[in-house]
């Protein structure tokens, strides 16, 4: 009973194969395709794929990608479980006001950390931390209620929009200085060091409510950029959205 996880971004599609719809099934297969080319999948990554008895995602890139996404699955003749954020699931319970216009990236992911945090120990509260086009950082706290989160741009978002607005800022991508001494090393240093600095301040808000140091989760296809420059102490989890796909189709059909 092969089940394919989808985590539908605004920059790629990331796709991984597993053998059962549930929390511990053994990758068999997995990749990423950029957007512009989701027509390829069919006939090229997923064409010697065994066919998946159980399809599921999440897509924050908008319908029109969704549909192509869907055209491609029409190779299996398999209907796509799209997930959709709801007020409670998996043992987490969502505190955003509308909670169904919480991104549903942001949805599976916290409830993938949440499922990671509990099979390590004793709950805890937790920061997620998902660094992509975007950057979120997520609150939840010891009962599993989200309590909310931040949007910001990610490091590419503002480079551009320095760029664009500030003449002379079209230089190469510096390294992450403590004390930068050029224009390269100064806007790179200062986009890690704004997303650094707000998770540092989403950690204390959450200590603060709690009473209690919580664990920390990051992922995103830029996640590997940002976790050495953390200030926090942060554990670097790249599958945390097929994690909590896992989760949530484990629990649907248990």
């Amino acid at each position: 009973m092969t089940f394919l996880a989808l985590d539908v971004g605004n920059t790629r599609l990331k796709w991984a194969l597993y053998d059962a719809p549930r929390v511990g099934a053994r990758l068999l297969a997995h990749g990423a395709q950029f957007l512009e080319h989701i027509e390829k999948l069919s006939e090229g990554d997923w064409a010697d794929l065994p066919t998946p008895s159980w399809v599921m995602g999440c897509v924050v890139a908008g319908d029109a990608v969704k549909r192509r996404v869907e055209e491609q699955l029409e190779l299996w003749d398999v209907v796509p479980r799209w997930v959709v954020s709801s007020s409670e699931e998996a043992g987490v319970v969502n505190g955003y006001d509308h909670p169904a216009r919480l991104g549903t990236d942001r949805w599976v992911a916290m409830i993938g950390a949440r499922q990671r945090l509990l099979s390590q120990g004793p709950p805890k509260p937790c920061v997620v931390v998902m660094v992509g086009t975007a950057v979120t950082v997520e609150a939840i706290d010891v009962e599993g209620r989200f309590l909310g989160g931040i949007i910001l741009p990610g490091h590419g978002i503002m480079l551009r929009a320095l760029e664009s607005g500030t003449a002379g800022l079209h230089v190469p991508t510096g390294e992450v200085r403590d004390f930068p001494t050029n224009t390269s090393d100064a806007l790179t240093s200062g986009g890690t060091f704004a997303i650094a600095g707000a998770v540092q301040r989403m950690v204390e808000n959450l200590q603060k409510h709690c009473g209690d140091a919580p664990v920390c989760y990051m992922t995103g296809g830029a996640g590997w950029k940002m976790a050495p420059s953390m200030s926090t102490p942060v554990e670097l989890v790249e599958s945390l959205i097929f994690d909590g796909l896992l989760e949530i189709a484990d629990k649907r059909l248990g």
